[in-house]
Parts: C-alpha cells; structure tokens; sequence
C-alpha cells in the first residue's frame, strides 16, 4: 500500500490510518483481531484518545508483544491546564502500555494553545522528556485551523475531510501542503454519512499530503479498505456516486460531533438532527422502532435556545433541522414517503 510522509513530522505511513474510535464498540476479542489484522497487512498509524473509553486499552493489548519501533500511536488529550495534561499523558501511556507516543494531539479544546500557554509548556515538557515525539493538534473549527497551522507550533493537523468537504477545506489541504503540515482526515466517511468506501478512499488518495483515519469496528470494513489501493482513483462511476452524494446532503447536514450537547432539554441533538438521513440512507438500521420515536418526538421539546448553535463548529441552524428531519421522520413512518 502507499506510503506518504506526515508532514514535518517526518513519519513514513501507511496512506490507510486507523481511527480507533469505533472500537471502543467492539469487546476486547473483537476489537485486538482487527488491530491485529490491520497491524499484519501494513497499517502503521493508529489514532486514539483519552476520551475514547477503553480504545487505549485495547490498542495496548492488541500491541503489547509487537516490535514497538514499528508502530505509529497517535492519542489526544482535552486538557487545558498542566495538571489534566500530564494526568491524561501518563493514563495513555499507562493504557497504551507504551513508554512514548508518536503523536500527541490537543483534542478540540476551546481555544488553539500558544507558546507561552502553560498547557503547550507542558506539552513541550512532554517532548522534551521523550514521553512524546510530535505534537499536533485536532479542531472542527476552520479558523482554529488556520491559527494552528499558522503558528508554527503544531507538526500536524487533524480536520474532517471527505468527498463532501467544499472549496474551503480543499484549501486548507494545500495550506496544510505549503506550510509542510501533516493533515490527518478524520470524519473522512461523512461522520457515517458515506457509504461508499470506495468513492472515500479514491477522493482522499488524490491528496498526496492527505492520511485518512478510517473509523473501523468490524473486520469487513477493514477489508475493504485493505482492498484499495494506488490504482483505485476516481473513475466516472466514482465521481457520478460522489456527486449523487453532495447532491443529497448538500452542505447543510449534522456531522454528528457531538460539540452541540448537552442539550438543556435532553434532545440527542447530533442523532435527531439527522435522523431521516440515517433512515434514508440505511433502511436496514433500527430506526423506526418505538424507543427511537420517543427519541425524535423529543426533539418537540426545542425551546430555541440556540445554545447548540453558538457551539457548532458548522454553524448550522440546528432548531431547524430538529424540526425538519422530525417531520421528514414522521412521514416515513406513516408510509408517505419511501425509504
């Protein structure tokens, strides 16, 4: 499989990088096979969190007995004091079963940290130490991503990136290119939006300084993914199925991040937000039960606070796609419209 450098890190990976978010779905059986089989077949750059439950501990036990020189561990830390930052390095690597990471990244924290910021002192501390190697930086918000990448500070960037992404973040590739920046693409399936891995992997393989994290929870994800290659480009098949997908979700959809909640109402905002594009595109899924109506009948209790606008890193009018995905929900339901 390809190989591309990650920026100024200087790290050589495999361009299929391993987000290790979904596995924390997984039992630990389920979750060291596949780390196993995505170690065996090539894949090198492994991305977690000190969020993400028990995903360190089972990216440790999946690698625990393998040549550590040939892994590369990617985690985050939300901190935003010394204090949080070196409880939450020292759980990773505790977790991780590791006496380094590669990269250390903040974790979408309210604001991008500076040099003189006692939280990136600690992070150079940190790398100082050798407890780290590089140091980056993960943001929904493009103008957090451009401070980052601006300040010199910051070896690599993590972003969302897919096929649906516009012109905005295409140039904040090439910045990322021309600034020698590393750009890891997160949500590079649409937040599940997507779901042709095909078309995914052919988009993003265009960017030679572009390393997609694929959120895998199942073997045959992996697979698929492990089928693609440097040959798999955007032919007109792919690009008629990527342009049928912008077409259909335009640029006005919840990504499902989450940063909206909590709501003051109790409205699971980043599911019901986007619900009849869920059903829409995975009819199969159980999203027409009674427990999920209830769910969406909530969405009738948005007093409009806006509050989830003001933490939207996309800025979407959110009380409305509350009501219209629930009306969109409820003609589904009563068989107005087919799925």
């Amino acid at each position: 499989m390809k190989i591309m450098r990650l920026g100024k890190t200087n790290l050589e990976v495999n361009k299929n990088g391993f987000g290790a978010l979904p596995i924390q779905r997984c039992n630990m059986d389920e979750a060291i096979e596949i780390l196993k089989k995505a170690y065996d077949n090539g894949i090198n750059f492994y991305d977690t969190a000190h969020f993400y439950t028990d995903s360190e501990e089972k990216m440790g036990n999946a690698f625990k007995d393998l040549p550590r020189e040939k892994l590369l561990l990617a985690s985050k830390t939300a901190a935003e004091t010394p204090e949080v930052f070196w409880s939450d390095l020292e759980t990773s690597l505790k977790s991780l079963k590791t006496d380094y990471l590669d990269l250390y990244q903040f974790h979408n924290i309210s604001f991008v940290p500076k040099k003189d910021d006692e939280v990136y002192q600690a992070m150079l501390e940190a790398k100082e130490k050798g407890m780290i190697k590089h140091i980056g930086i993960t943001t929904h918000k493009i103008t957090f991503a451009h401070e980052a990448i601006e300040s010199g500070l910051y070896e690599t960037l993590q972003y969302p990136f897919s096929y649906l992404s516009g012109e905005e973040e295409i140039e904040l590739v090439e910045k990322c290119k021309q600034l020698d920046v590393g750009f890891i693409a997160m949500k590079a399936m649409g937040g599940g939006l997507i779901t042709n891995s095909k078309a995914s992997f052919a988009f993003l393989n265009q960017f030679d300084n572009v390393l997609p994290i694929w959120g895998i929870q199942k073997i045959s994800e992996l697979d698929e993914f492990l089928s693609y290659g440097e040959n798999t480009v955007l032919d007109d098949d792919l690009k008629l199925a990527i342009e049928k997908d912008k077409n259909e979700l335009g640029e006005d959809f919840c990504r499902g991040c989450g940063y909206c909640m909590p709501c003051p109402e109790g409205i699971k905002i980043n599911t019901c937000a986007r619900m009849s594009l869920w059903v829409r595109r995975f009819p199969t899924e159980p999203h027409l039960t009674e427990e999920w109506q209830k769910t969406m009948a909530e969405t009738e209790n948005c007093i409009e606070c806006y509050a989830c606008v003001d933490n939207c890193p996309y800025e979407l009018d959110i009380p409305r796609l509350l009501k219209e995905n629930y009306e969109d929900y409820k003609n589904i339901l009563s068989g107005k419209t087919k799925t």
